[in-house]
């Protein structure tokens, strides 16, 4: 059985202290860590590891273990001190370090200095609202990139009693069904006879604007 991911987050902010708790509902390792000890006082009872140190510390942070971890995600909102632990980071060779950035400017100097991939909180659940606000069949979407999408959502009405082979999305659409979730039963690139049903839950993976055409058809 392989070893699972153990994650340490920095800055225990709502978004950080969110994150870790739902790591840690997951069933993972997680430190959290916060420069207040107030904060990190406040979600002792919480998680599982919290501890309170200035992440720009060298000596601190080998001291709490991180070089140890696989994922390390810097939240912190002090840019000095967030550029600072994605160096650090980097140079303790933490696997994956994933830095939730201000701004541009901030993003751009994270990827220089080691970060393995950037976030923007507010700007990405501003892009999620808004295409759940176009897309009301859509339950989720995972970028891979700028050009390709994953979404997930309840079978549209027009493609139950449909087999995936009838649908032809491939061909109508540039898009592709890459698995078909029903009940407990999760088929991983389903069979061209799989027929839609209301309750499937479908996988679609597609450039943006394919899966917009799709939305849109589909909704019409």
């Amino acid at each position: 059985m392989s070893r699972k991911k153990q994650f340490a987050i920095f800055g225990l902010g709502r978004f950080g202290s969110n994150l870790a708790l739902t790591l840690e509902e997951m069933g993972y390792h997680v430190l959290g860590v916060d420069r207040d000890e107030a904060v990190a006082e406040s979600l002792a009872r919480r998680l599982t590891h919290v501890v309170s140190f200035d992440i720009r510390d060298t000596q601190a942070m080998y001291q709490a273990g991180i070089s140890n971890f696989d994922t390390v995600v810097i939240s912190s909102k002090n840019l000095e001190a967030s550029l600072m632990a994605t160096m650090l980071c980097k140079e303790m060779n933490i696997p994956e370090i994933i830095v939730k950035a201000i701004d541009e400017r901030h993003a751009e100097m994270a990827k220089k200095l080691g970060a393995t991939n950037v976030i923007f909180s507010e700007r990405d659940t501003a892009r999620r609202t808004a295409f759940h606000l176009v897309s009301p069949h859509a339950v989720d979407r995972i970028s891979l990139d700028a050009n390709i999408n994953i979404i997930s959502m309840q079978a549209p009405e027009k493609l139950i009693g449909q087999s995936l082979m009838d649908a032809n999305l491939r061909l109508d659409y540039n898009i592709n069904v890459i698995a078909i979730k029903r009940g407990d039963t999760t088929l991983v690139t389903p069979p061209p006879n799989h027929v839609f049903r209301g309750e499937d839950r479908i996988f679609l993976l597609g450039t943006p604007a394919s899966l917009a055409r799709f939305e849109e058809a589909m909704n019409g």
